[in-house]
């Protein structure tokens, strides 16, 4: 993170330069972020563009340049979610997780060529977002039921549902494959 703390002090003066160098260094990353929740990279654009708005007009709330890769990837994920929860109506099964049938030795597996895009874009979302902020954002379950209003038990079956989804996707996709070999 070449200049980052020289890019940081010049964005907190409102200063153009500083702000395209961080804009720079970070929207790959956050495109890559938001479009894991949204699955539509246009969709992802205009929340990556709305978080730098947001991240540049309250940069001063950030008090270290060390922890303003953080603190704008919190802004990313959050409105990652709230763009969600205003466009789409996301259904949770309260299932609890001892009624799915799941093996977790399955999801250990071994698979490659994994393609996370498109993995990520043929997910469910409620099962996308639970997983997202489960493993990318290391939430508790109680805190992604907090921030999503769900229950924790409702959290739990929906992480263990998108573990089952991506293993199944996978073994058809392993299938496909070696069907078309």
């Amino acid at each position: 993170m070449k200049h980052l703390e020289k890019n940081f002090q010049q964005a907190k003066k409102h200063d153009r330069k500083g702000q395209k160098a961080l804009y720079e260094m970070f929207s790959a990353k956050m495109l890559a972020i938001a479009n894991s929740y949204v699955s539509n990279i246009h969709d992802a654009e205009d929340i990556v563009m709305n978080s730098f708005f947001v991240c540049f007009s309250k940069i001063e709330e950030c008090k270290e340049w060390k922890s303003f890769p953080f603190w704008l990837r919190k802004i990313v994920v959050n409105n990652s979610i709230n763009f969600i929860r205003k466009r789409k109506n996301i259904l949770y099964s309260d299932v609890e997780i001892s009624e799915i049938e799941y093996q977790d030795d399955e999801w250990n597996e071994e698979v490659q060529d994994i393609n996370l895009d498109e993995i990520f874009s043929k997910m469910p979302d409620g099962y996308r977002i639970i997983f997202n902020l489960y493993v990318f954002e290391e939430k508790k379950h109680y805190e992604i039921a907090e921030i999503l209003n769900i229950s924790e038990g409702t959290s739990k079956s929906q992480l263990s549902k998108s573990k089952k989804w991506i293993t199944d996707f996978l073994k058809q996709k392993k299938d496909e494959k070696q069907y078309a070999k």
